[in-house]
């Protein structure tokens, strides 16, 4: 990867993770602002939906922040670009696309396979036998 595309994607990473900040800081006011008493149990479950719909879209840009920063890293590294899974380098288009993935297209589609094959995250750990 040359220097000027190392750069492009490092100046993405950055404007992508400013808006991110920005916005769990407008959840955080959003949360903390507002009326907290509702005599209509309706709207406070409402209210309680909205929040928790909230949460989880927070805690899923804090994640893709974390993805974020190591992709960062990996461009410091002149690592960024290369499959941590088989070390080939990741198409360009690939990576506009998604510019936090460790993976290439052809490992992250065996990767996707094996998901569903055991229906499972691929982070979780298999149970392993007893020896016997």
């Amino acid at each position: 990867m040359s220097p000027r595309q190392r750069a492009f994607f490092c100046r993405l990473l950055l404007e992508w993770r400013q808006q991110l900040t920005k916005d769990v800081e407008k959840t955080l006011v959003a949360m903390t602002e507002g009326e907290s008493f509702f005599p209509d149990p309706a709207d406070r479950a409402t209210l309680e939906s909205e929040r928790n719909f909230d949460l989880k879209t927070s805690d899923r840009e804090r994640k893709l922040m974390v993805k974020i920063d190591h992709a960062l890293a990996m461009i410091e590294a002149n690592a960024y670009g290369f499959c941590t899974e088989c070390g080939m380098e990741i198409g360009l288009k690939r990576l506009v696309a998604r510019p936090v993935t460790p993976l290439c297209i052809a490992c992250k589609t065996t990767a996707e396979r094996l998901e569903n094959a055991f229906s499972l995250p691929l982070d979780v750990p298999l149970p392993v036998p007893a020896a016997g």
